[in-house]
Order: structure tokens, then sequence, then C-alpha cells
């Protein structure tokens, strides 16, 4: 698998299900409507291209946003361009037609990927990205519609440049699907119940992972787990493993087995949580990331940091609890209808970009988090699973 990066009590988030009124759009009483007026004939599309780069939680993220297009044009073609190394994620998918791919930071590739997307004859195609590697893309695809945000890289290259989400949706902070969706909205496509991300569960993948919990775990087929993840790109997302060593403890105790998983080059977390926790661990640091979707399909609840695994749990709809330390909660809380908690430690520093601590040299904002903090969610959530 490639790497999986990258009011209540203090510090808790109970983040609202995507379409929850407290935080919804103007339609999400009855049928889910467009932001603003089409600004093209949509009954002439046949061809839509999603430009979506990066990452796992950014692939996720975007599924939202390919539901909205597909329920909205069943007919057409809407094909979505995503790194190498994420797309097995959609596999699967019945939002969309065709995943196309490109390698990150190949000169190549990207030129082999717009000849590509100019042979395609794309209708619309939407930068969902920001980068000037998408909006190249997007000019390059030469389609009649090319749809980015104002303040986009390369905005120019678009032919459509949307004002902020934030005034889009008439709230200051937006989540990251909301910010995908809206411009979506803003070209006219219903999208007011902000669909919840989604990810397809593939048969031969389950099998793989059912044998493999059989058979690594000691967990017979339909036995509830709980699935943890360590793991993260940066040390100031990533909670000691002391502390999960405890959380895995504390669900051993309830009678719920634990399983973990890591990236390849990350199964030293895996095994320093292993060392440190008084109950047995099973752990996977191999899987595909079809497996992976499938794995945490299977789970009975999620516990982890903010990465790219915890998106996919959300869009698998497994309860999680997820502890943040630098980054943005409204922006990248779990967008999921399950139930799922954010534990983090309120810091006047908070939220940063993440890849140093330049407060306090070490990231006290992750450090900082209890584990009976932890543990509490972890109960308030299977309660509400079970409930």
């Amino acid at each position: 698998m490639k790497s999986l990066r990258r009011q209540t009590e203090p510090g808790v988030f109970r983040p609202a299900p995507a379409a929850d009124a407290a935080d919804a759009g103007p339609a999400d009483d009855g049928a889910p409507l467009a932001l603003a007026p089409a600004r093209w004939d949509w009954s002439r599309v046949e061809r839509v291209l999603v430009v979506r780069l990066r990452s796992i939680g950014d692939t996720v993220l975007a599924t939202p946003s390919l539901r909205a297009l597909r329920r909205f044009l069943p007919g057409a073609r809407i094909d979505v361009l995503l790194e190498d190394w994420v797309a097995p994620l959609l596999e699967g998918s019945p939002e969309v037609d065709r995943v196309l791919t490109v390698r990150r930071k190949s000169q190549s590739s990207r030129l082999a990927a717009a000849r590509r997307l100019r042979a395609a004859g794309y209708d619309v195609a939407y930068n969902l990205h920001g980068g000037s590697t998408a909006a190249l893309l997007v000019r390059a695809s030469g389609a009649r519609h090319r749809v980015g945000y104002a303040d986009y890289a390369y905005a120019s290259l678009h032919n459509h440049a949307a004002p902020p989400s934030s005034e889009l949706w008439g709230r200051e902070k937006t989540h990251s699907a909301e910010q995908q969706l809206a411009l979506l909205g803003w070209t006219g496509v219903p999208v007011t119940d902000r669909p919840a991300s989604r990810l397809a569960v593939l048969p031969e993948a389950a099998e793989t992972v059912a044998r493999r919990l059989r058979e690594e775990a000691g967990l017979a087929d339909g036995q509830p787990f709980a699935l943890v993840h360590p793991a993260a790109a940066f040390e100031t997302k990533t909670w000691a493993a002391e502390n999960f060593a405890r959380v895995v403890e504390h669900l051993a105790a309830r009678g719920l087995p634990v399983v973990a998983v890591a990236a390849p080059g990350e199964a030293s977390v895996i095994e320093e949580v292993r060392a440190r926790s008084a109950s047995a661990l099973a752990g996977f640091t191999d899987l595909t990331l079809p497996e992976l979707t499938a794995l945490a399909a299977r789970s009975a609840l999620f516990v982890g940091n903010d990465s790219g695994v915890a998106h996919v749990a959300a869009a698998v709809g497994a309860p999680q609890v997820v502890v943040f330390g630098s980054s943005n909660v409204a922006h990248w809380r779990p967008w999921t209808e399950a139930p799922a908690e954010v534990v983090r430690e309120e810091m006047p520093c908070a939220p940063c970009p993440g890849y140093t601590c330049a407060e306090f040299g070490s990231p006290e904002c992750i450090r900082r988090v209890p584990v009976a903090r932890v543990v509490a969610a972890v109960e308030r959530v299977l309660a509400a699973a079970a409930g």
C-alpha cells in the first residue's frame, strides 16, 4: 500500500453529519438545489472531467462532488483524473466512468495525460485541486467550460472563475468537501444536501481481507473489531504510541479486538504500540488501497490520527474517533453520516500548517490530548453506533 498519509467538554468536537441543519445550505429540508443559476445549457453536456490531484484524503473528499455530478447527469460520461498511486481508491465507483492517472512530478506523464484529455472531447472540466498542474491539465483538455476558483493558481486558464466557497455557502468556515461541492453548485449542479463521502468495496478485496483477518488476526467472519491507525504524515498529527496502547487495552477489555494498519514504512509505529500494550494487537502494513477500504468497511470502530486513512474509514461508514493536532478541524473533520467525534486540545496557535511546530518547538497540540478524553469519545461513539 502506498503511504497512508499523507459544545460538550473542552477539546471534544462531535462532527455534524454531512447534511446537518446546523451548517446546512438552504435546501436541506427538501430536494437539493444549486448554489447559483446554471452557467450553460446542461442538456448539451455529454462528457465531464474532474481533476483532483494529491493525496488519499483529497481523493476521498472529492467523492461527494462525484456523487452530486452523477445524480445530476446520470447519462453523461464522468471521468476523474488522479495521481496514479491513489487511483485504486476509486476502483468500482458507480459515480465514475473512467479513472485517468498522471504520475507526480513527471513531465512526460503530464504531456501524455494532456493528449488523452484533449482527445476525449470534454464539454466541462472542473479543477478541484487548485495547483498549477491541475490548471494546466484542465486547460489542455480543451473543454468548452473550464471551471475553477478565482484565487486558484493560473486562474486565467479557466473561463469560469468562481467566488470563494465561503461566499457561496454563506459561512466563513467551510469543509474541504463543501469547497469542492460549491464549485459544482456555482455552475448549476444541485449540492445543498452536501452528500457524504463514499467509496466502493471491491468483492475481491473484501475476500482477501476476510481471509487475512482469519489467518493473521484470528478473527472469525463477521466478528466485530476496532481498526486503529497510529501513524501520520507529520509529528504534529501523530498521537503518541503509548496513548494508542492505552486505547487498545481499553477496547480489548470491553471485548473488542483491535487491528492496526499502517504503510510499509510505518511498520515501526505499530510495533511500538504493540510493545507498549498489554493486549494483543494484529497489524497490517502491506494492504492495497482497495483492501484498506474493505478492512475499514468491516470495522466496528475506527480510532486514529487525522489522516487519509481516517477519511477512508468515514467514506465506508465506520464509526470513528479522530485525534487532531495541528490541522484545521472545520476543514478536515470526518465527512460522514456515521457517528464520529474529533478530540483535540484547544491551542491559541491552532490550526497551523503542521509541518513543524513553530510555537513550542514540539507539537504540544497533539501531545496534550489525554487518553481519558479519547476513551470517553470512544464510548460515546460506540453507544451512538449501537443505537
